[in-house]
């Protein structure tokens, strides 16, 4: 029997865990009789495209990576539109699309998840040519991800800080916003396109957001008063997010966003800069990736309070 090919692309530096022992329990995992398994390192950024771009092109299997968000994404849009399917083995500061997904942030168990073979094939979308799983967005949360990719450690404590200080450095911006049922001109402190329901970290952007449905989940949050910012941000950890009186909440499958200045967009938590012109659009179920299969929810915590949502979140 012909043996099935494996990459397992590690970034060694993304996130707070050290990957070493990665290559053997991966390579332990699986059967040597029916795979082989080809361990690769990333050296810069964007390396991790390249090694996932050629796996596709002799065939792999499956692609693996162990790494944060950026390192997923990099691996990911390599694999879109193909035969080739994705396993996450989460190493991140959020891992956002690996939570959304329910694997777990345990090695051994995302590895396992990955042997149980369970394949969802999901929606990815395009921002002006950037590729994202997650989220993408405009206004304070790709002001924090421009502030938060200057950090030298990561972390959600360095969420927190920049957060704070974002706050009050942070000037919301007008759009002219045209989806599928209209146009509409808003003031927004935040205006975010969510294929998954959370930015990562188990902060929930888009509670209603599914993966596999051909839509984007568009959030507007529109400039808050320093007394709102407490109850917004445990809407944000509780799943409630949606019910903020100050929320504009859109389904669509298309999105152009008109702003006044060229500015950052983030993609994944990642910055780019982009013009004054943004189209984003949801291609419906181009990744295959290995998840554990779909259980109903449990209801969110209503009774959840901000400092043991926090508390909660940092220690995630």
């Amino acid at each position: 029997m012909e043996k099935s090919s494996v990459c397992v692309i590690i970034n060694p530096v993304s996130g707070t865990e050290s990957k070493k022992n990665i290559p053997e329990e991966v390579a332990s995992a699986f059967d040597q009789t029916q795979f082989d398994v080809v361990i690769r390192i990333t050296g810069y950024p964007g390396h991790a495209t390249e090694i996932a771009k050629q796996a596709v092109k002799n065939k792999f299997a499956y692609v693996l990576t162990a790494g944060g968000d950026g390192t997923v994404n990099e691996v990911a849009k390599a694999l879109v539109n193909t035969d080739t399917v994705l396993g996450i083995i989460p190493f991140g500061s959020g891992n956002g699309l690996a939570r959304d997904l329910r694997i777990s942030m345990d090695s051994e168990k995302a590895i396992q998840t990955i042997l149980d073979g369970n394949v969802r094939t999901i929606d990815y979308g395009s921002a002006n040519g950037h590729i994202f799983f997650c989220t993408c967005g405009v206004g304070f949360d790709a002001f924090i991800s421009d502030k938060f990719a200057e950090e030298k450690k990561r972390g959600p404590l360095g969420y927190v800080r920049n957060i704070v200080e974002g706050v009050i450095e942070f000037r919301s911006e007008e759009y002219e916003i045209t989806h599928d049922g209209g146009t509409l001109n808003e003031r927004a402190f935040l205006l975010t396109c969510a294929n998954a329901s959370q930015y990562g970290n188990e902060v929930y952007i888009a509670p209603g957001a599914d993966m596999e449905d051909g839509k984007m989940n568009v959030s507007i949050l529109k400039p808050l008063n320093p007394n709102e910012i407490p109850q917004t941000t445990l809407q944000l950890f509780t799943r409630n997010i949606d019910k903020n009186s100050k929320m504009i909440s859109l389904l669509t499958s298309s999105l152009t966003i008109k702003r006044k200045k060229s500015g950052v967009l983030h993609v994944d938590g990642e910055p780019v800069s982009t013009g004054k012109e943004i189209e984003v659009k949801i291609f419906h179920k181009g990744l295959k990736v290995f998840a554990p299969k779909q259980v109903e929810e449990k209801p969110p915590k209503e009774k959840e309070n901000i400092f043991t949502a926090i508390t909660r979140w940092i220690n995630v």
